[in-house]
């Protein structure tokens, strides 16, 4: 132990008593649990009541088949755009289906600009299928895309879809049978990893998004409670999405959206539901750099929209009290507090408590949080997954699961601290530094 090390174990020693220290992390730590337990408990309550109402309910034949655009942003995918293109094609929905890519800065991304070009829909083949392309010569950003889209989309609802990611085919007709309640101005659909097994990285994040997205956002979304509509794959009533403005610039363009929708619940008795049966599949990152990097900027983002930009909007008078506690519960505490909790007694327990006390203590944590991961993904295949067969293989991650978690959690500090000192979300890949550069300052 350093002599700072030393010092500082004396003098907190001295305030608390010889083992105070051993009793503060022998409570803090499992304190977690008074937090993250009823947010778990919520979220499997809810997938018990969502499976109990599917298991009885009696399926309704719906003649609802409005016309459907599907803004697809390309920056750089290549010849894969053509594969997002077929999966919309191929869609069993018997409306009409427009899609429009829209290229950004074609001028340098040639590849893909011919990609889309080049893909042919077959008239015959692929009835009420239509391709509606746009080249953006100059380089904007995923915002700028997405609205360049909404200015051509013609369907009654807009879908934005990333120009990597192929869906179900019926991934349309799931998503759209939401849209017949008029109090749903947004649908969640719900994100696979494609490359699971490129490497354990992409394996890790595979069982996160079946529990952390597909799992808790159908348990939330029972409680109309789901807490963002995903940038990659996200539905939305073209009306309300008009008269709102649209996507506003900056970063993480689908929380603020999400953000900004959810600022209209209470006046307006609205609700955004999640729709499991909509299933897109997407790349993850394959390197622990490019994932750790992807990181940096999603949880820096949450900082930004949370304190920056919406902070004027998280009130009850505008949200309700259900969703303004849940942002204050799951976007305030577990996103923004939390990791540097996690963060720092991390660090200090590392340094000041003696070996056999640190082992015993980490040892109880694990296996606390490794029996919450295990009942969740023990719900996730007896209830959630349509792909039990292939779920049931990310069971050998399990173990290593809650050591994930605590990787993302003391990154996700950093990412913060990143945001808080170099506004980190000026940064991004996004959109480019002088689109950022004329937007308003948070």
């Amino acid at each position: 132990m350093s002599p700072l090390m030393e010092q500082l174990y004396s003098m907190l020693s001295a305030i608390m008593g010889t083992d105070g220290l051993s009793r503060l992390f022998y409570m803090l730590f499992p304190l977690f649990l008074v937090f993250e337990l009823p947010l778990t408990i919520m979220v499997l309550l809810g997938v018990l009541r969502w499976f109990t109402r599917r298991r009885s309910s009696v399926p309704k034949t719906s003649l609802y088949r409005p016309k459907v655009s599907c803004i697809i942003t390309c920056y750089s995918e290549g010849m894969d755009v053509q594969t997002t293109l077929l999966s919309l094609c191929e869609q069993t929905y018997p409306g009409h289906i427009e899609m429009i890519p829209v290229v950004d800065g074609a001028t340098i991304n040639q590849p893909t600009l011919s990609a889309v070009r080049s893909f042919y829909v077959d008239p015959l083949l692929y009835p009420r299928r239509h391709l509606r392309p746009i080249a953006k010569w100059q380089r904007g950003g995923r915002v700028s895309s997405l609205n360049a889209g909404l200015s051509h989309a013609s369907g009654d609802i807009v879908m934005a879809l990333d120009g990597d990611t192929s869906f179900d085919n019926n991934m349309v007709s799931a998503i759209v049978r939401n849209f017949e309640d008029p109090s749903v101005p947004a649908v969640a659909g719900s994100l696979r990893v494609r490359n699971v097994w490129g490497s354990w990285v992409t394996a890790m994040q595979a069982l996160e998004y079946v529990l952390s997205i597909h799992m808790s956002k159908i348990g939330l979304a029972e409680w109309n409670l789901v807490n963002n509509v995903s940038g990659a794959f996200g539905a939305f009533r073209r009306s309300f999405l008009v008269k709102i403005g649209g996507w506003n610039t900056h970063t993480a363009e689908d929380l603020d959206l999400t953000l900004r929708i959810k600022s209209y619940f209470k006046r307006h008795d609205l609700r955004i539901p999640f729709e499991p049966e909509a299933i897109g599949h997407t790349d993850a990152p394959a390197t622990l750099r490019q994932f750790l990097m992807q990181r940096l900027r999603w949880d820096g983002d949450l900082f930004f929209l949370y304190v920056r930009k919406h902070n004027h909007n998280i009130n009850p008078d505008l949200l309700g009290w259900p969703t303004f506690l849940m942002i204050l519960l799951s976007g305030f505490f577990f996103q923004l507090v939390l990791p540097f909790i996690i963060f720092i007694y991390t660090l200090l327990a590392l340094f000041i408590l003696p070996g056999k006390t640190l082992l015993f203590l980490f040892a109880l944590i694990y296996l606390l949080y490794l029996l919450i991961t295990m009942l969740l993904f023990g719900a996730m295949l007896s209830m959630v997954s349509d792909r039990p067969r292939q779920d049931v293989t990310l069971g050998l991650l399990v173990p290593v699961f809650p050591l994930f978690m605590l990787l993302i959690r003391c990154w996700s500090a950093v990412a913060m601290l990143n945001e808080m000192f170099r506004r980190g979300h000026e940064e991004t890949s996004m959109a480019p530094w002088w689109v950022l550069k004329r937007a308003t300052r948070f």
